[in-house]
C-alpha cells in the first residue's frame, strides 16, 4: 500500500468521501488537496523528506482610529501584514547535519538567509500550489526525544524566521527570479 494514490483514496474514504467532494459551477467535481504530499526546497534545491511543515500564517494588523465627536464606533483601518508564526520544518534525523550546521552558524553570529519553497503536490505528484518564504534564517532547533520503551524515529525540528510569504500556482517565484541567471534551472 505504498502507492500514494491508494493512500489518498483510503484517506478520502476514511474521512467520509462525500464530505470532501465539492463541485465547480460547471459541475466538475474538485476535491481539496491532501496535506501529506508536499516538498521543501531551500534555495531551489530539494532538501530531503519532511514529515511536517507549518507556520504558513499571515495576518493584517488592524489599527483603530477614533474620530472626535463620534462615540458610537471607532474606525478599523487595515495596517501592515505580519507573520505571527515562524516556519517550522520537522524531519527524521540522519547523518546529514545541514540544519544543525545552519543553526550553529546563526548562533555564532554568521546569519545566512535562505529562500524556501513549500510545494503542495496533487495526487499525481505534480506541484499544485507553492509558498515562497524569503530570507529565512534559523531561530530554534529541537532535537529528538529519547524513549527506550518506544521504537519511533528520531526527529529534528527547525524553526525559521522569514521576511514574508508569497503564494503562487504553477511555478516558484524564487525559482523564476533565479532562472535567468542560472542555465538549466527548471520552473515548477
Amino acid at each position: 500500500m505504498s502507492d500514494p494514490r491508494v493512500i489518498a483514496r483510503a484517506a478520502v474514504d476514511l474521512l467520509g468521501g462525500d464530505l470532501l467532494r465539492s463541485t465547480t459551477p460547471t459541475g466538475e467535481r474538485t476535491d481539496p488537496y491532501l496535506g501529506f504530499r508536499f516538498r521543501v526546497e531551500v534555495d531551489g534545491l530539494e532538501v530531503g523528506g519532511f514529515s511536517e511543515a507549518g507556520g504558513l500564517d499571515v495576518q493584517i494588523d488592524v489599527m483603530s482610529y477614533r474620530e472626535g465627536g463620534e462615540n458610537l464606533f471607532e474606525y478599523k483601518l487595515p495596517g501592515p501584514a505580519s507573520y505571527p508564526r515562524n516556519l517550522t520544518l520537522k524531519h527524521g534525523l540522519t547523518d546529514v547535519d545541514v540544519f544543525w550546521d545552519w543553526m550553529q552558524q546563526t548562533a555564532r553570529g554568521l546569519i545566512v538567509r535562505r529562500n524556501l519553497t513549500l510545494s503542495l503536490l496533487n495526487l499525481q505528484g505534480e506541484t499544485a500550489m507553492l509558498w515562497d518564504c524569503r530570507h529565512a534564517f534559523p531561530v530554534r532547533w529541537s532535537g529528538p526525544e529519547f524513549n527506550a520503551g518506544s521504537a519511533t524515529a528520531a526527529f529534528e525540528t527547525l524553526e525559521l524566521a522569514h521576511h514574508g510569504i508569497a503564494r503562487s500556482k504553477g511555478f516558484s517565484l524564487i525559482a523564476a527570479a533565479q532562472a535567468p541567471r542560472e542555465t538549466g534551472k527548471r520552473w515548477l
